[in-house]
């Protein structure tokens, strides 16, 4: 596989509703930002990219088939390859991967990913409806039908399990709608205490509003290339920033629609398939999980994202990453619910399994030079959702993995200043980051590494 790089991305605002374009005309306003960060005009890089992925959930909001050609034609793209991806609410995630697998074949040397999603064009009943055919129709719809029913089933469970408390999820939704005070890309931004979280009118226990991402009209876009296309891009005058950022690791994890055929594994099949190197490293951990085995816990059940475990263990192992916790300077975390954000620091060895609700209220994870109102025990490690998060941004569910993406290239390329007019959401001489997108009750799960070069 060759090198590929992600030299840059556009966002358009998120928003509730986006009445004033159509959704071609929304993805032109992320991929034309995009185009002009690297200082190329229209005509130039369209006759240099080599194809494109799109990234859209649900044929029903547009209620409209074949969505993606109508934005390959409307960007100019025609007659050159393009195809779409989709996989829930991994699609942006599952994206940005499909763009790298183009690049690091040899099959293009420049590449755009571009995802969006108008939900607004329904009403929220019919959009949750439509949110919620993203589970078994013939097993788990019919026993919910509703996403933050399955949500809230999965945290009461990890409540039981680790004794988790819903303050320790309210330091999630604090944590990202104040980030989000300093993204000017976010749909919502508020300064919140844990007891406006918890006053906040209940959805289904014990996830309240202010713990639920909410549904968005938005789109982004990447261009990612390899070294023989960033050569092509430079000679026709583009002026891609250094140092370069580049994409080191990619890794996937899938699991069973239907959450009850979910395995519950013993001790030694989940220490030998599923610990990550530093558990599994550790003789204290050892002892810790062989302790949570005796007092009944299996392994995933349905309080933790087995796709996720997977997926972050093969995105660390390309990467050449062991502590992940130490070893990334941010993370980019698919939060659509304060308890899922919880549930994936384990998931990706942030910390161990049972440990993400002190983790949460721990500080690690959040900004430094932020003032959150809350008594922190920890200095910040690694930052999650620098951004705000799903929970503040927004989810249009097609364009969420590659906002991160771009977010992401932002951070690693040290323009947030440039880019968010403030620089208090700018992680000092990041280096390294991830993102992480996430499907359906944890259905598909993505994790990419981007690292800069020097």
């Amino acid at each position: 596989m060759r090198p590929v790089y992600a030299i840059s991305g556009g966002v358009s605002k998120f928003a509730k509703s986006r009445p004033d374009k159509t959704f071609q005309a929304i993805i032109k306003e992320a991929y034309d930002y995009a185009i002009q960060d690297i200082g190329l005009d229209f005509p130039t890089f369209t006759r240099i990219v080599d194809g494109s992925v799109a990234s859209y959930f649900s044929d029903h909001f547009t209620r409209q088939l074949m969505a993606g050609i109508m934005a390959q034609d409307y960007l100019g793209l025609c007659p050159k390859p393009g195809h779409r991806v989709e996989g829930g609410g991994a699609t942006g995630g599952l994206c940005f991967q499909e763009a790298w697998k183009s690049v690091a074949s040899g099959h293009m040397d420049v590449c755009l990913a571009y995802g969006f999603e108008t939900m607004s064009h329904v009403e929220t009943w019919k959009g949750n409806e439509f949110i919620a055919l993203a589970s078994d129709v013939s097993f788990d719809y019919p026993a919910g039908g509703f996403y933050s029913g399955y949500y809230a089933m999965m945290v009461t469970r990890h409540m039981k399990e680790f004794g988790t408390t819903v303050e320790q999820m309210a330091h999630v939704s604090v944590k990202n709608y104040i980030n989000a005070f300093h993204n000017p890309y976010a749909q919502k931004s508020q300064r919140i205490t844990i007891q406006d979280v918890r006053n906040a009118p209940m959805v289904a226990w014990p996830l309240t509003r202010l713990d639920i991402c909410v549904m968005s009209d938005g789109a982004a876009a990447t261009i990612l290339c390899s070294e023989e296309g960033l050569k092509k891009l430079e000679a026709a005058g583009a002026k891609v920033a250094r140092p370069l950022v580049k994409v080191t690791g990619i890794g996937r994890g899938t699991d069973a629609m239907r959450m009850a055929d979910r395995p519950h594994v013993d001790y030694d099949f989940f220490m030998e398939n599923y610990a990550t190197e530093l558990e599994k490293s550790s003789d204290e951990t050892k002892k810790y999980y062989k302790k949570l085995w005796e007092h009944g816990t299996r392994y995933p059940g349905v309080h933790s994202f087995r796709a996720g475990r997977a997926a972050g263990n093969m995105a660390w192992k390309h990467a050449g990453i062991k502590d992940p916790l130490h070893e990334l300077d941010f993370i980019e975390l698919h939060d659509a619910y304060t308890s899922s954000e919880i549930q994936t620091y384990e998931d990706l060895g942030l910390c161990r399994y049972g440990e993400g609700g002190p983790f949460a209220e721990s500080g690690k994870a959040f900004m430094p030079n932020i003032d959150y109102g809350l008594k922190l025990k920890d200095k910040p490690v690694c930052t999650v959702n620098p951004s705000g998060g799903l929970i503040a941004c927004g989810h249009p569910v097609g364009a969420t993995g590659l906002m991160q993406g771009v977010f992401a290239i932002w951070q690693l390329q040290g323009t947030i200043q440039k880019h968010f007019r403030d620089d208090q959401l700018q992680v000092k001489n990041a280096k390294r980051g991830a993102i992480h997108s996430h499907a359906g009750t944890g259905t598909y799960v993505t994790v990419s590494v981007l690292e800069r070069e020097g």
